[in-house]
Order: structure tokens, then sequence, then C-alpha cells
């Protein structure tokens, strides 16, 4: 019996030992950046600088990717999508531009009838109309306005919020009424503290009473969404004439429907224009969501860039912190003989120099996260971009950080572990 607690004994003893080492170590490592402070804090302004590129790099990049979703989202709504003349979710060089623009047909009303007819997964269609006109009312001046002839159902396809009045009706746009809905721009130029519904707003000399105004929608890289007027798509072809090609919007009854809806929607168009299998869609399609997806590619493609920049830095800091180690290892070489001459194993002092290596650029990793924090609690705070702090850029910094802490602690610690105690305690001497 008293064989088996012996030898159950033993590794307790061994992992007792081991730990009392380790917490030793990390005792001495910590004694040894306090007695420098200053010394390690101008060490680990490298570290420090890097660990925040890194963060904020990756803060930026992720609150960009948030911002313009949100914007896309918000501008086209959700379940949506359209199909122009020419257009595509993707990167398209110039030759397929040139290609489709050739090759594919005006699109008309008719077509938004026919798919409204065969798409039994869509819940709503329309059809728009776009026009930049300049507006002049009652002396004041707006240029730029993007005048848009939409169909009564793009209220709901868009998902637009009034914060006055209402969105055009059906019957308008049937009979081809003279009404509009004005954008927060525009009634902010022309009817700032009074009522602008039922006023009256020329547009190229033909009267229209403003119904409704849209909520604001915001901006987005300065391009303001606001400076925007509506009106029946009858109207708009009444004004600036009906040779122009439509773009037609889908709304899919629920986000199961989604892909559903356009393919009944893309079916329906290459039945009308007698489209044979086989033959390219003579037609433009886009949906949100794979907006969305090359949004993400966009700023995927920028992180993949961007962030190996930023870790430089690091191995910059890096460095430094190989430099001081090397400093550390001349002055305390006394201590290093001293220990060595008691008993100390090579293995003892190598540990102990990487973990004061590691410490210190862990502690610059921390300070760093720090640092990065209050920046993107400023950008955020004075700009429309929501700068987030992933969980993955926090780990991968401070990772990256203790890694190259601990590359950086390898040679001096292996020299200093080389050391011999003769020699070492005769160079003091």
């Amino acid at each position: 019996m008293t064989q088996i607690r012996a030898g159950f004994s033993l590794p307790t003893k061994i992992m007792r030992r081991s730990t009392a080492f380790y917490l030793d170590a990390l005792r001495i490592a910590i004694q040894s950046i306090f007695a420098h402070k200053l010394r390690a804090f101008l060490t680990l302004i490298g570290v420090i600088i890097g660990v925040a590129s890194v963060v904020v790099v990756g803060a930026s990049i992720s609150g960009l990717n948030s911002y313009v979703v949100d914007q896309v989202s918000r501008l086209l709504g959700s379940n949506h999508f359209m199909i122009a003349r020419v257009a595509s979710s993707g990167r398209m060089t110039e030759e397929q531009w040139q290609k489709m623009d050739k090759r594919n047909k005006r699109l008309e009303r008719k077509d938004m009838d026919w798919i409204e007819r065969l798409c039994i997964n869509c819940e709503e269609v329309g059809a728009q109309m776009d026009a930049r006109q300049d507006l002049q009312h009652e002396g004041l001046d707006l240029f730029g306005t993007q005048v848009s002839g939409v169909t009564a159902s793009m209220g709901q396809i868009e998902d637009k919020t009034m914060a006055e009045g209402r969105f055009l009706l059906p019957h308008e746009v049937d009979h081809a009424m003279a009404v509009c809905v004005i954008g927060m721009d525009v009634r902010n130029k022309f009817f700032e503290g009074r009522d602008p519904i039922g006023q009256t707003l020329k547009l190229r000399g033909n009267p229209l009473r403003i119904v409704g105004v849209e909520a604001a929608r915001g901006s987005m890289f300065g391009q303001t969404f606001d400076n925007t007027l509506y009106l029946p798509i009858s109207t708009f072809g009444r004004i600036y004439g009906r040779r122009q090609s439509v773009r037609l919007h889908g709304l899919a009854k629920g986000a199961d429907t989604f892909q559903p809806a356009i393919d009944d929607a893309r079916v329906a168009l290459r039945s009308r224009h007698r489209l044979k299998p086989g033959e390219e869609d003579d037609f433009g399609l886009i949906n949100v969501q794979e907006v969305n997806a090359g949004v993400d590619e966009f700023t995927g493609n920028i992180a993949m860039v961007v962030t190996p920049i930023t870790l430089i830095s690091l191995i910059v800091g890096g460095i430094v912190v190989m430099n001081i180690m090397l400093v550390s290892v001349t002055e305390r070489t006394f201590e290093i003989g001293l220990r060595k001459a008691i008993g100390a194993k090579r293995r003892e002092i190598l540990v102990q120099f990487l973990i004061e290596s590691a410490l210190l650029c862990g502690l610059g990793g921390v300070l760093g996260l720090l640092f990065a924090s209050a920046i993107t609690t400023l950008v955020t705070a004075t700009t429309p971009i929501p700068m987030r702090i992933t969980i993955g850029y926090i780990a991968l910094s401070l990772f990256v950080s203790t890694t190259i802490g601990i590359l950086a602690g390898i040679y001096p610690a292996m020299r200093a572990s080389r050391l011999d105690p003769v020699v070492a305690l005769n160079k003091v001497n």
C-alpha cells in the first residue's frame, strides 16, 4: 500500500514543482518589467501601435460592411429584386457591358404586366423610370433632384416610410394624374416651416400637387437619398417621353419564396421575349442578396490585402522586444550565472526569459486593444460608419502579439540559457 501511495505521490510532486516554477518565473518576469517601467513602455509602443492598427482596420472593414449592407437594404428593401435592360450584381467588364447594351431589349410596362400575371411567388411587381432635374420654386433652386416615375406598388416594394401624407395611389397612376411625393431635402428646401401637402410644385413647367413626403433615408458616402421626387410613371412618360426603358421591380411573398420569385420572373420575361433554351437573357437581373454578397466579397478582399500589411508593424515591434531582451540578458548576467550555479537548468532559464518576452508583448496587446477601442469609439461618435471590434480580430491581434513575443524572446532566452555560470560570475566580478 505504501508503494502505491508513493507511486501516486510522485507525479503530484512533479506537478507541484512545475507549477511553482512557472509561478516563480512569472513573478520574476513581472518584477523585471515593473523595475524598468519607462523602458518597458517605450519597448511596447511598437506592439501597441501594431495591435491597434490590426484591430482598427478590422473594425473599419466590419463597420464599412455593415454600413453599406444596411444602407442597401434600407434603400431597396428586403426580398426585393430588380430587372433592367443592362444590369449586373457582380463585376462586369467593359466588353460584357457593351455586349449587353447591343443585345438587350428595351423593357416596357407591358413586361411588368406580363410578369405580374405569371410570377406566382411575387407579392408585388412594379416599374420605375428615372431622370435628373433641377427644380425651381418661389425663387429657390434645388439641383440634381432624382425624379422617378413609379407605379403605386413601389411604395410597398421598397418599403417606403412616409413622414407626411401618403404615397401614390393606383388610380393616380392609371389616369396619369398630376401628383407627386417629395423627399425630405425637397421639403426642407422649398417648404421649410409650412405644410407642403396640397402645395403645387412645377416640373418642367407642369404643375404637380404634393400628396406626401417620404421620411428621411439619410446618405451614403456623401450621396443623399432624400433629394427625390416621385410621380406616376404615366405622368413621367407624358413629361419626359415614353421611349426610355423601364426598370422592373419585384417583391417576393417571403424569404423562403425569394429565389422562386426571381425564377418565376426570369422565366416569364424570357417567355415574353421568345428566348430559346440555351440563349442568354436579354435583360439584367439584380437582387439585394447578391448585392450584399458582393459587398462581403469586396470587404473580404480588402481585409486580405490590408491586414497582412498592418501585421508588419507587429513584426517591427517584435524586433524591438528582441533587442530589449538581449539588453536584459546582458544586464542580468550575474543573476543568470548565480541561478545556474545553484542548480537551475538550461530549460528553466530558457522558459523564464520566454515567459518574460511573451508577457511583455501580451501586455502590449492589451494596451493596444484599449487604444483601438478608444479610436473606434471616437470614429463611431463622429462619423456615420459604425466601427465594431470583432472577436476574430481581437483573438488574431492577441495571438500574433504573444506569438511574436515568444519568437522575439527565443534567441535572447537561448543565449541566456547557454551562459557558463563561472564565466558569467567572473564577468561581473
